[in-house]
């Protein structure tokens, strides 16, 4: 990190999906609970009913959002786009992709946030083999358009993998960020989906694929292509056969004494985003999220020697 502080955020999605999806917290209560908790920062869900293109479709909108935001005193870390409409891995959905991630990283932009975030937006398994790996090139090569227009806005794009989606064995992350091969375009690393890529080989296409030294060599092997971060705990299995479970950091199996200082090492992160994501009682565990992750961050920096945050093998 050099002489940047880590900073801590909490995703508003985290609100929104899973236990909460009947009933979500509107965006301006979850600010005002993480603004008194103490929380740096806030990362936006930019799905219903939360920070939307059609809620806040103008810059005169936009800007009363981050006028509110700055006033409880919180920064954004990021953005998650909500393109999932539009699979990116089929040809015909190429120019309306990149018309609607135009327009979303215009609001990024008109909001101060940093980062937007994409994934593949296809389940595993649902490709042939014939098809997987052309599918593979056509997202690189739309993901590299999409780059472009975030750097014209000035705000990086973060591809979050994951089991839910395709494209999650290890090597395949390091061969995307290659493939889009462009300055804008990073990898963002969530704790969770890493264990899970890294560690248990979940619904990866084709033969499983670990990687010995699991998350904290999942770190390494990528290195400066990650440029955000979420740290959530891992148990090893899946939220409904489907993505990854995630657990209160510490409560899980990543090993935190090696993975919190090789993420604080990582010179293109600021942020650290608190990820509580279909959890069961997240709004109650807001506080205590927070303590874990500046907990975690005291650990990277050799503030403590383990405390009350364990890990994992």
């Amino acid at each position: 990190m050099g002489e940047m502080a880590i900073r801590i955020s909490m995703g508003s999605w985290s609100f929104a999906f899973g236990p909460y999806a009947a009933a979500p917290k509107p965006l301006e209560e979850v600010a005002q609970r993480l603004a008194r908790a103490g929380y740096d920062g806030i990362e936006l869900n930019g799905y219903p009913p939360h920070a939307t293109l059609e809620r806040y479709p103008t810059r005169a909108a936009r800007a009363e959002l981050k006028a509110m935001l700055d006033g409880l005193g919180l920064g954004i870390s990021g953005y998650s786009a909500d393109l999932g409409a539009w699979n990116p891995s089929i040809e015909e959905n190429r120019e309306v992709y990149l018309d609607r991630f135009r327009r979303l990283v215009e609001l990024c932009h008109d909001l101060g946030s940093p980062m937007i975030r994409v994934d593949t937006g296809t389940a595993p398994g649902v490709m042939p083999d014939r098809e997987y790996h052309l599918a593979f090139r056509r997202v690189a090569d739309l993901w590299r358009d999409c780059a472009e227009a975030a750097r014209q806005a000035r705000v990086v794009m973060a591809w979050e993998f994951e089991p839910g989606f395709v494209f999650n064995k290890p090597s395949e992350v390091a061969a995307m960020y290659e493939l889009v091969g462009h300055p804008w375009f990073r990898i963002l690393f969530d704790t969770a989906h890493a264990y899970m890529c890294a560690v248990v080989g979940a619904r990866q296409h084709g033969p499983k694929e670990t990687l010995e030294g699991g998350v904290a060599a999942f770190i390494e092997k990528l290195g400066e292509a990650i440029g955000a971060v979420h740290v959530i705990d891992s148990d090893g299995t899946l939220h409904g056969d489907d993505t990854s479970r995630h657990v209160a950091i510490g409560r899980g199996r990543v090993p935190w004494r090696f993975v919190a200082p090789a993420l604080a090492a990582l010179p293109r992160v600021e942020w650290w985003c608190a990820d509580l994501c279909f959890y069961e009682g997240a709004w109650e565990m807001v506080e205590e999220n927070l303590r874990a992750a500046r907990e975690l961050v005291a650990m990277a920096q050799g503030g403590i020697p383990g405390g009350a945050v364990q890990g994992g093998m």
